[in-house]
């Protein structure tokens, strides 16, 4: 039960991104709700293999290439799911940013964890 609230506040997430940016669109409720889940799959999945196959490169950014990671992981989510679109990488960067920082906000509110 506690996953459909995350799933649920990740979708509200994803619709606050798509409110404070334009370069990025989500068409409704319902494809928020499923870029939730795909955007899920692909941290779970695909996130930790860029991860580690651009180790090095993280190292001498001193950690900062993980944000281009969150934003690749971003764009591959919105590229996965027909009805949500990431026009540039500055709003897959941005919005990344933004969906972590108001899930874990939310995440707090509700879940208090």
């Amino acid at each position: 039960m506690k996953w459909i609230l995350s799933l649920i506040l990740n979708a509200v997430a994803l619709l606050v991104a798509d409110w404070l940016l334009d370069g990025i669109h989500i068409s409704g409720v319902m494809w928020a709700l499923l870029a939730a889940i795909v955007l899920g799959a692909v941290n779970t999945l695909i996130r930790p293999v860029l991860i580690m196959v651009t180790l090095p490169l993280t190292v001498v950014t001193l950690g900062l290439f993980i944000f281009v990671i969150n934003a690749l992981a971003f764009a591959l989510a919105a590229f996965l799911v027909p009805g949500f679109q990431v026009y540039s990488f500055g709003g897959a960067f941005w919005g990344a940013i933004i969906t972590s920082l108001v899930s874990w906000v939310l995440n707090q509110i509700f879940n208090g964890q």
